[in-house]
């Protein structure tokens, strides 16, 4: 496999790399802090952008890089009338930066183990250890920035979290460290410590649904003149799958891509019915989510059920669960939630999480999950049915 044909940990499908994308919406209040800190003269030296997966993190670190290349102090910024980090799409940096060539960046992300004809599922400590190279390297002209991105931190391993302290202990002039995590309460506190965080939101229904139009509309001239085909998500779906996506316009293209919208509505019209199912359509449902190959499938139906599980929660909770999807979802939800304690749903939604994890692990027959799983939502439905 050539190095142009090795998958990227950090890519979506087939819509744009976060580095290619030149707008940036719903993440307003994080792009003006790291504006206001470049502008003042006294920019930190390392970041911790956080929050959910799929908020924009990548987006606006890739976009905080073209901006500190392309300008490299607030005055040169300042005199072009910068308001916000945009550089024009027609600038040598943007161009550089979309094609991961630019000599004054570097990503640390999971590698490809060619090997195993996969991608690492960590990033290991060599990963790290090629930032001290790369600051020992000199800056293609004097005082230019050099920034290192790191996507994600979560899934460095021990050593790697250490030679990152490492480097971020000892940083050069003009070094810049833009470091993603979606649970930062897991990394190493002195790594924490290191870093000014930037905690990003979840964002609205409405802004997700036009971020998924935006996505497929630039996937698709991406793929113009190949054999690729992108699929386009109908307007009166998009605010569904917004609200499937719980804030993340990544994992709202991640379902989309996989065809999670009908998914949802099969799995969601079998859940509506317990404590008793149909018991055709459940096999018919597992032969599809569960088959060989189908692993986009199977993984986004595992997601979704644990979604369904927490609206359920909510509904019991008396908190807002969301609009109906597919119809009498929420009274559904009502109704199971009702007449005890929430901890019994609480425990079975972690126990499906164990047992898809043990499934995977032991390479267990897929179908044969979804049945066990659907067993036993059916026995606690039943409980709380009294039957």
């Amino acid at each position: 496999m050539s190095e142009s044909e090795i998958p990227e940990s950090d890519r979506l499908g087939g819509y744009p790399h976060p580095r290619e994308v030149a707008d940036f919406k719903g993440q307003a209040e994080a792009e003006q802090a790291l504006f206001d800190a470049f502008m003042s003269g006294r920019m930190q030296h390392a970041w911790l952008l956080t929050g959910p997966k799929g908020i924009g993190k990548a987006t606006l670190a890739y976009r905080m890089t073209r901006f500190v290349l392309h300008y490299g102090t607030p005055e040169k910024a300042r005199a072009a009338g910068a308001r916000d980090l945009f550089v024009p799409e027609d600038t040598s940096v943007f161009h550089q930066v979309a094609a991961g060539s630019h000599p004054n960046l570097i990503t640390v992300r999971r590698p490809w183990d060619d090997k195993n004809k996969k991608l690492k599922t960590v990033i290991t400590v060599d990963e790290v250890r090629r930032i001290g190279h790369f600051f020992g390297l000199t800056a293609g002209e004097r005082g230019a920035w050099r920034v290192v991105v790191i996507d994600s931190a979560d899934e460095m391993n021990a050593n790697a979290a250490n030679a990152l302290l490492k480097a971020l202990e000892e940083p050069p002039p003009n070094g810049l460290f833009l470091v993603l995590s979606h649970q930062p309460g897991r990394l190493l506190p002195t790594i924490r410590s290191r870093c000014r965080t930037l905690r990003m939101t979840p964002l609205d229904p409405e802004e997700i649904a036009t971020m998924i139009a935006a996505a497929e509309q630039a996937a698709e001239a991406q793929a113009a003149g190949t054999r690729k085909k992108v699929t386009l998500t109908p307007e009166g779906e998009r605010l569904m799958l917004a609200h499937l996506a719980e804030g993340s316009v990544g994992r709202a293209l991640s379902i989309a891509g996989s065809g999670g919208l009908a998914l949802y509505r099969e799995l969601a019209s079998l859940l509506v019915q317990l404590p008793r199912i149909d018991i055709a359509a459940l096999h018919t449902f597992a032969d599809k989510a569960g088959k060989r190959g189908a692993d986009d499938t199977y993984e986004t139906m595992i997601e979704l059920l644990t979604h369904w599980l927490q609206r359920l929660v909510r509904a019991g909770a008396e908190l807002d669960s969301g609009p109906d999807i597919v119809e009498g979802e929420g009274a559904a939800m009502r109704r199971l939630a009702a007449g005890g304690s929430l901890d019994r749903w609480v425990e079975v939604w972690e126990k499906i999480s164990q047992m898809t994890a043990r499934g995977e692990a032991l390479n267990t027959d897929r179908k044969l999950v979804i049945l066990n799983v659907f067993s036993m939502l059916e026995a606690v439905a039943s409980e709380r049915a009294g039957a």
